[in-house]
């Protein structure tokens, strides 16, 4: 696996104030993907995928066949879902959950996915086992075409900023901001002490919102 990069390694941008928003229905969330009516947030423990409002109302909820998944991201068509303990991506339909297609992780173990994300038909995957980031070419027969090393051992949530990548490295309570073409951190936020802990990761109205898998809690803080 790659070397875990060094969390000093990057300039840091300053402490965030970290504001509490609300629950999530399930007691295990680990995977949110924001959209214009709410966000997706899958949950570890019941598999459930529910949309939820802005302010934390359920809108509907998805039976998925994921195992104790991950992970989560929207491609304007269907739901992406890392099924993390059997080492699958999931593509489900989004108004009935059924499954659509499986493929293998890339870098996958014991465990696979932790964070999805997609832009521009391609799919975005941060894999713990390997601490790699993957791109992903869904059309191309689920081919990898590029790489690089994650921020450490245990990535998770993943989100775009103006084309760079943010992916949430969850033992460092930490933020980065990444290059997609080298890896390299660009910037980096850490959590401050007594903040919720960081699992899925999404951007909205000019926030981060991320879900503490621990928890149930919801919390957010402005984009720097």
């Amino acid at each position: 696996a790659a070397a875990p990069r060094l969390k000093d390694s990057a300039p840091m941008s300053s402490t965030p104030s970290v504001e509490t928003v609300f629950s999530t229905p399930g007691p295990h969330p680990n995977g949110m993907q924001a959209t214009a009516q709410g966000f997706w947030i899958l949950d570890q423990h019941t598999n459930l995928l529910q949309l939820v409002s802005h302010t934390g109302e359920v809108l509907r909820t998805l039976t998925t066949e994921s195992d104790r998944g991950s992970g989560v991201t929207f491609d304007g068509m269907a739901l992406w879902i890392a099924s993390t303990y059997n080492c699958k991506i999931l593509r489900v339909d989004a108004q009935t959950g059924a499954t659509l297609a499986v493929y293998d992780t890339p870098g996958a173990a014991k465990t696979g996915a932790h964070g999805l994300e997609w832009r521009a038909g391609l799919l975005w995957i941060a894999t713990p086992p390997a601490a790699m980031i993957y791109q992903v070419d869904v059309a191309g027969g689920f081919r990898v075409v590029h790489s690089f090393p994650a921020p450490g051992s245990r990535p998770h949530g993943l989100a775009w900023q103006d084309g760079d990548l943010w992916c949430v490295e969850t033992n460092h309570r930490a933020f980065y901001r990444l290059d997609t073409k080298t890896g390299a951190t660009l910037d980096q936020i850490e959590l401050p002490a007594g903040a919720p802990e960081p699992h899925g990761m999404t951007i909205w109205d000019g926030h981060f919102w991320y879900c503490d898998a621990n928890t149930s809690t919801v919390a957010r803080f402005p984009l720097p």
